[in-house]
């Protein structure tokens, strides 16, 4: 039986994305009590001084990195800062996402462009700054955060259903190409969770979303960073290119 000793991630460096809040945050603590040191990154950086601030009045470590995840630029940049200041990226949450929500007839090309160039895109292009940095350590957990969605489709969400069903297959041919240098690749997806994207939803929508979770509750972000910290935990290491549901029942494949 593994110890305790071997499921601490003493010295490995964790970059989350959209890490200022919900998910994010709640990942970045998880995995801060498991001894990771922690790269935040996110648009608001009062709010990823304040997560930085939990961390290190817990005695963790954790830095704040300004990142936009739509640009190309931006994403270059913060991963080769990252990397600078830690000397490795060994764990990638990519987290961040937003939603412009609209029926397919009337959805606009924007809202279509921006949802998968923030959600799909960047998750690729931080991917391919931080990989030779898991490459040069035979080591590396990529974990992207998927959607229920992704598995059923969503009426008003053709475009996040699209890109998180998209992060599903860059999981999985990421999972392909990297096995065989240690590094693995596997995805989470949520149901329906109590975060600052969900609280747009009025009393007589959530009650209605619960009634169809078998375990007749919400989640919460806490427990997604219970899934993310067993997939980047040494306990995972043979799990690769698997999208682990996390919903309560609300979908089952």
């Amino acid at each position: 039986m593994a110890s305790l000793e071997a499921a601490s991630l003493d010295g490995k460096t964790a970059l989350i994305t959209g890490a200022s809040q919900g998910i994010g945050r709640a990942c970045a603590l998880q995995l801060a009590k498991r001894g990771t040191r922690i790269a935040l990154a996110a648009r608001n950086h009062a709010k990823l001084d304040e997560v930085a601030a939990e961390i290190t009045a817990s005695g963790g470590t954790a830095e704040v990195f300004v990142i936009d995840v739509s640009s190309e630029e931006s994403i270059k940049a913060t991963a080769k800062t990252v990397i600078a200041q830690f000397g490795a990226i060994d764990i990638l949450v990519n987290n961040a996402g937003i939603t412009r929500d609209g029926l397919m007839l009337r959805m606009k090309r924007a809202d279509w462009d921006d949802v998968l160039t923030t959600n799909l895109t960047g998750a690729f292009l931080l991917t391919q700054a931080v990989i030779s940095s898991m490459l040069k350590a035979r080591w590396g957990r990529i974990i992207n955060i998927s959607s229920v969605v992704a598995r059923s489709g969503q009426a008003g969400q053709a475009n996040y259903a699209a890109s998180k069903a998209g992060l599903i297959g860059l999981t999985r041919s990421l999972a392909r190409e990297l096995a065989s240098r240690g590094i693995t690749a596997n995805a989470v997806a949520p149901g329906y969770i109590e975060t600052a994207m969900t609280a747009v939803l009025d009393d007589k929508q959530r009650e209605a979303m619960i009634a169809h979770i078998p375990l007749g509750r919400a989640g919460t972000d806490a427990d997604i960073a219970y899934a993310v910290a067993f997939l980047a935990s040494p306990e995972a290491a043979y799990i690769t290119g698997h999208v682990l549901d996390v919903n309560g029942g609300m979908y089952m494949a």
